[in-house]
């Protein structure tokens, strides 16, 4: 089984490449969506004692999160002690249960891929990437986004150049979704597997 690592920064449609492959039937691992499981779930008891008054009515605030650890770094640190080792054993669990399957492929979504030292647990990595304007008109198109916040985002991220560098396969996002779609099927054909039509 291929391990694909998919990444991207904010803005690029990783999340709408990720929905791509899973309906043309790649198994899916959402590194995102597992920190908010876990916050509603194992990692509460766990946040609560290291940041108290992070928990309201059972599940992690990230507001209240968020303002403990943001331009703290020892405080960043201390969290993903805690909410990183429990992601990597969901994944675990994942891989094991996508190989048993019989998937020629499994995908890992991973935003922070290259930023946290990933990508050594992946066969290859898939980075999705768009021109900056558009890019940027995407995430200012979002509720809540200004250009300050976007600029704090993308200072915390691997320049899409060198993401771009480093990638196995680059997917280029600001087509049609018809055009990222078949991108999306022509990489599954390349690495043996039968994407669903």
């Amino acid at each position: 089984m291929i391990v694909l690592g998919l990444t991207g920064s904010i803005g690029m449609g990783k999340s709408t490449a990720a929905k791509m492959f899973a309906e043309a039937g790649v198994p899916i691992y959402s590194a995102d969506e597992a920190v908010h499981r876990l916050y509603s779930g194992r990692a509460v008891p766990l946040i609560e004692a290291a940041f108290p008054g992070t928990v309201v009515d059972g599940k992690v605030d990230r507001q209240k999160l968020s303002a403990c650890v943001v331009g703290k770094p020892e405080e960043l640190k201390k969290l993903e002690a805690i909410v990183h080792p429990l992601v990597r054993e969901e994944e675990k669990a994942f891989l094991r249960e996508a190989e048993a399957s019989g998937a020629p492929i499994a995908l890992l979504d991973i935003p922070l891929l290259f930023e946290t030292g990933t990508e050594g647990r992946v066969d290859r990595v898939v980075v999705v990437s768009a021109p900056a304007d558009v890019q940027r008109a995407r995430v200012l198109a979002r509720e809540g986004m200004s250009e300050e916040k976007l600029d704090a985002i993308l200072a915390r991220q691997m320049p899409d150049e060198e993401k771009r560098r480093r990638a196995d396969f680059v997917i280029d996002t600001s087509g049609s979704f018809d055009e990222l779609r078949q991108q999306i099927h022509d990489l599954i054909v390349k690495l043996g597997g039968k994407p669903k039509s």
